[in-house]
């Protein structure tokens, strides 16, 4: 004999077949974009761009650029208020030393330092990016990430990142996805807001934009590849994906969604395949340190060596 789950989903199965369920709106969201998205192309045409494109732009005044769009970004166990507040000192007195260069776009950590942060910032311009909703890996009560991203933003944070429930995504849960996401899109209100889509974890091009989508249409001002905690962060192939999806968003929607590589960007070199991927993609409208943020630590004295032409560690 059936359980009354087994005689629901049947319930649901059948009505489903006979046309009478309605599709979710996201569902029907997605069935406006190509999503039969081949791996081999999408590895094509990011080659294309990296050997046509990429050495235009492998100069200075791009570098002072991408220098002005990092999140610097410290999201360590062993974080400290000692070491968050030398963080947030050097870009004060980047700002005097430097005042020729670009600062950073925004300060990155966890919320429990927000505050401190918050008090202690003194450069006009730089955000106070909080990772809350249980980062990294969103795996908790709702009410809670709901609750501790309120909190981040009365303490000052200026910008939020979170995790889409990956779990959720994975079982096929596209609504509980979506409907969490705008809960905390909800608790953010104006302060814009990051959904991280963890690429390297969702297997294939098509959940990567599917991924992306989903995430634009329940509430993202940006899509972020990774949290930097997982094997594989950002990639050329993701980055390409998401400029794809949010260029396709835009031409349907008219919304400017931003974007944010994040983890694994370890040279200067991956910053301007970043960049270039974007020029190409999306457009000059995204070249803004607003619309376009990395987030990384160790980057910020690369480029500052390769801006100044001599080995710099000032961060």
């Amino acid at each position: 004999m059936g359980t009354i789950k087994d005689t629901v989903t049947k319930d649901i199965q059948e009505q489903k077949a006979a046309g009478i369920v309605e599709k979710s709106k996201y569902s029907q969201a997605l069935e406006q974009y190509n999503l039969d998205i081949k791996e081999d192309d999408v590895k094509a045409a990011v080659k294309k761009i990296i050997e046509e494109k990429v050495a235009e732009n492998d100069n200075v005044e791009v570098k002072k650029f991408l220098l002005g769009s990092v999140e610097l970004t410290s999201l360590s166990t062993t974080d400290t208020e000692e070491k968050i507040l030398a963080m947030t000192e050097k870009v004060n007195q980047f700002d005097s030393e430097y005042p020729d260069l670009p600062h950073v776009a925004a300060v990155c950590a966890y919320p429990c330092f927000t505050k401190l942060i918050a008090d202690s910032l003194e450069v006009d311009g730089v955000e106070i990016t909080n990772v809350t909703g249980n980062f990294p890996s969103s795996q908790t009560f709702l009410e809670v990430k709901t609750i501790e991203t309120s909190l981040a933003i009365k303490d000052g944070a200026t910008n939020i990142d979170i995790v889409m429930p990956v779990g959720k995504f994975l079982s096929g849960d596209y609504e509980g996805v979506c409907d969490t996401i705008n809960e905390m899109k909800q608790a953010c209100g104006d302060v814009p807001m990051k959904v991280i889509l963890e690429t390297g974890d969702l297997g294939s091009a098509r959940n990567i934009k599917t991924a992306a989508l989903l995430s634009m249409y329940a509430g993202a001002d940006y899509i972020k590849t990774s949290t930097g905690k997982e094997k594989i962060s950002a990639t050329p192939e993701s980055v390409y994906i998401m400029c794809q999806a949010i260029k396709e968003y835009y031409d349907k929607t008219g919304i400017q969604i931003g974007l944010k590589p994040a983890g694994g960007i370890n040279t200067v070199m991956d910053a301007v395949i970043y960049y270039t991927i974007v020029k190409e993609v999306l457009g000059e409208k995204w070249l803004t340190n607003y619309w376009f943020r990395m987030g990384t630590s160790r980057l910020t004295n690369l480029l500052l060596t390769e801006i100044l032409g001599k080995e710099t560690k000032f961060f």
